[in-house]
């Protein structure tokens, strides 16, 4: 048996057992939930750089660009195959006035972003460039109505203006170049009631949702799925009085639940972290899960039916901004270990798609965990987006039920303060997780992540019935797990052929590097 002992400020690891091999055994004859594609949907705030700089810079702009959006990001993020896009917050939201982002651009007013940096910005990116943008991209607009500073009629109206073809607002619309309403499905009523988005207690926004989203309304055929603010990581209270109060208004709930160290001080680098650092945030990453199923056990109590979607429409890690960035920016690089939190994730979510049916990382380039990165007319591909890549296959797949028997350690969160937190004062953080599922041609396709940063794992997969004769894969993995891909360096972390995997008489048998993130694809 091997044994660890990791002294440390934040936390201390011991390792349960010392077992090199794991073993996976599939159920596909009880494969039935669809993964919904929008568990893989995506997160725009107006925050720091994600739109003016990487998503936008204008047709003016020496930056190749379509129509103002920039050539680079948008071929990036097609690859990804966006399901949604949220817009235009988080925190944002909540003080954004739509009609100031309509019309000649020469005539917008100039705001100031109270919540991220006190940034003026001149509202050259609003409603016509974000759904646009969606256009382009093939994707779902979900947009964030203003509840905190805004009024009933100042969202009866976007909607109009969004989606009606005729009236007042449809007039406007069309004065100002779009003859066509836009296809608008998923509205989201408020962000964060409960903090920035008004400080509300979850009764007064109970009533105050039932009274906005009843002028939010159904124009020529679009039908809104509309979307309450939900709680943040452990009020189950929240939950509780929306779904007594108003579950029967609602198609979707929010949760957001973030990977962070701390949120009273510093959250940590980004990069400079040590392995005791790693295991706990993989720890505090899987911790959703028994999150997850707490709310949705309330949610089951007023919904057996599960009409009521649970939209995790803000997760991902948020460390301290980078060093000489602007401050209030929250631009974080992102590494391995970053990489390692979007696998772990997806594979929670996987697991509960009969109630999960939209999931936003925040968020989609500049900000905290994003897909790419942007510096003047440089990009940067994030060991994220790889992950997303990667993960594609399983979009719109049926999901395959596991069980999984691996190594497993103890990590103890040293932070943890009885009656202080609703965290865990320790975790048991699995050496190896998986996820199965299965497309409509009958592909299967299965992703594995080797969180031990210093062992292999040899896998044995038990593919029951399943009678596939070529196995291919690809893989993510790097030397150091605080690799990323810088300006300077952009392809340190990189997707690669993986060729450790074979179909044997007693199954699939894989060998996992260290520190690796496999998708294996079976076809006959």
């Amino acid at each position: 048996m091997k044994k660890i002992l990791c002294a440390a400020a934040l936390l201390c690891a011991l390792p349960i057992t010392a077992q090199r091999e794991a073993t996976v055994t599939l159920h596909p004859e009880e494969a039935k939930n669809v993964i919904s594609r929008h568990i893989y949907g995506q997160f725009a705030e107006h925050l720091g750089t994600c739109i003016y700089g990487g998503l936008w810079v204008g047709e003016e702009s020496s930056i190749p660009n379509t129509n103002g959006y920039r050539n680079d990001v948008l071929g990036a993020l097609k690859e990804l195959s966006i399901p949604n896009l949220r817009w235009p917050g988080g925190c944002f939201a909540d003080e954004y006035h739509w009609m100031d982002g309509i019309g000649p651009r020469e005539n917008r007013p100039r705001m100031v972003n109270n919540n991220w940096g006190g940034t003026v910005e001149d509202n050259s990116f609003g409603t016509h460039e974000f759904l646009n943008l969606c256009e382009l991209l093939g994707c779902e607009p979900y947009v964030s109505m203003n509840v905190g500073s805004g009024s009933v009629e100042e969202t009866a109206k976007w909607v109009e203006y969004m989606t009606a073809k005729d009236g007042p607002m449809a007039k406007l619309r069309k004065e100002n170049g779009r003859e066509e309403p836009w296809k608008v499905k998923y509205i989201g009523v408020g962000n964060e009631s409960w903090g920035c988005g008004g400080n509300m207690r979850p009764e007064y926004y109970a009533d105050l949702y039932r009274r906005y989203q009843t002028y939010c309304r159904d124009y020529n055929g679009n039908r809104l799925f509309k979307i309450a603010s939900g709680a943040s990581d452990y009020d189950y209270n929240w939950t509780e009085v929306l779904m007594r109060n108003a579950a029967g208004h609602m198609r979707g709930l929010s949760l957001h639940y973030y990977t962070v160290l701390t949120w009273s001080g510093s959250k940590g680098s980004a990069l400079n972290f040590n392995e005791d650092d790693y295991y706990w945030c993989l720890g505090k990453c899987l911790g959703i899960e028994p999150v997850l199923k707490k709310h949705m056990e309330i949610m089951d109590r007023y919904d057996s039916r599960k009409r009521v979607g649970l939209m995790v429409d803000e997760w991902g890690t948020w460390w301290d901004e980078e060093p000489g960035t602007v401050r209030g920016h929250l631009f974080q690089q992102n590494t391995m270990r970053d990489a390692f939190v979007a696998a772990l994730s997806f594979n929670v979510f996987h697991k509960y798609t009969d109630r999960i049916q939209m999931c936003n990382i925040a968020q989609i380039a500049n900000v905290l965990q994003s897909m790419i990165l942007t510096q003047g007319d440089k990009m940067v591909l994030t060991p994220t987006y790889y992950v997303f890549k990667m993960y594609k296959p399983h979009q719109d797949a049926t999901f395959i039920p596991m069980d999984l028997e691996c190594d497993e350690m103890q990590v103890k969160n040293e932070r943890y303060r009885p009656g202080r937190s609703d965290e865990e004062p320790t975790r048991t953080l699995p050496m190896l997780s998986a996820t199965a599922s299965k497309n409509a041609d009958g592909a299967i396709h299965i992703s594995l992540a080797n969180v031990d940063l210093k062992q292999k794992q040899e896998v044995t997969i038990n593919l029951a019935d399943i009678k596939g004769k070529k196995v291919t894969g690809e893989i993510l993995t790097s030397k150091h797990i605080g690799d990323h891909n810088s300006f300077e360096k952009p392809d340190v972390v990189n997707l690669a052929e993986f060729k450790g995997a074979k179909i044997t008489k007693d199954g699939l048998k894989v060998t996992l590097p260290a520190m690796s993130i496999v998708t294996l694809t079976i076809n006959d």
